[in-house]
């Protein structure tokens, strides 16, 4: 199924190139923080969904994830 088939029925006139250009601004990063035993946490977060991001997802059927679980490299 393609974007303009799924977010017809639910986001109306919204085209696909809007909901790409508009979801594409939640930025994403993996932060690696160095341990004294060698090991580093590796910490993937997002932005926080602004209003038109949750309005956007609300419109779709979505929700925004949860922050993952942070993990242990040696």
């Amino acid at each position: 199924m393609t974007l303009k088939n799924f977010a017809r029925p639910r986001a109306g006139v919204l085209t696909p190139r809007a909901a790409v250009e508009t979801l594409g601004t939640i930025q994403m990063v993996q932060a690696h923080l160095p341990g004294t035993d060698g090991r580093h946490p590796v910490l993937p977060r997002h932005s926080q969904p602004r209003p038109e991001h949750e309005l956007l997802l609300q419109q779709l059927g979505m929700a925004s994830p949860a922050q993952g679980a942070p993990r242990l490299s040696s």
